[in-house]
């Protein structure tokens, strides 16, 4: 019988020691957390070179706080990493210039970016003719 207690304290133990523990997160994330609902987040810093992970600061009355962000390295530097947009087809290759363009929309600007509603984009016509057809290769033996 006197096991049985014993292993019954044990488990009351271990048991009030995970309560206690699960109260000191509670309190922490409670301390992370602000009351200030008017957050102005600048733009994504990197750490090194124009892409990969960085942090971006954040303002609000008397608060400041910095969050960890990444910039794809396939970013459209132009426009920011925080303004997505939904581009069209690419259009028709000028024969004056050799480039072709295509527009595309804002569709989300994160953390109150600036970013323009419709932005341009153009590339290099190829110089390359795709064909649609790939040559067959026979199997037979000559």
């Amino acid at each position: 019988m006197q096991v049985r207690g014993l292993l019954l304290l044990l488990a009351l133990i271990l048991l009030a020691a995970a309560t206690e523990a699960g109260k000191n997160k509670k309190e922490k994330a409670k301390k992370d957390d602000s009351e200030c609902e008017d957050w102005r987040w600048g733009p994504c810093v990197p750490n090194s070179k124009d892409c990969g992970l960085g942090y971006r600061e954040g303002t609000c009355k008397d608060e400041s706080k910095k969050l960890k962000c990444k910039i794809p390295c396939n970013w459209k530097k132009k426009f920011g990493a925080d303004c997505k947009y939904k581009f069209e087809s690419w259009g028709g290759c000028s024969t004056q210039t050799g480039v072709k363009t295509r527009s595309g929309i804002l569709k989300k600007a994160l953390y109150n970016a600036q970013c323009e509603e419709i932005v341009y984009v153009t590339k290099p016509c190829s110089s390359k003719i795709k064909s649609k057809s790939k040559a067959k290769k026979g199997k037979g033996k000559d």
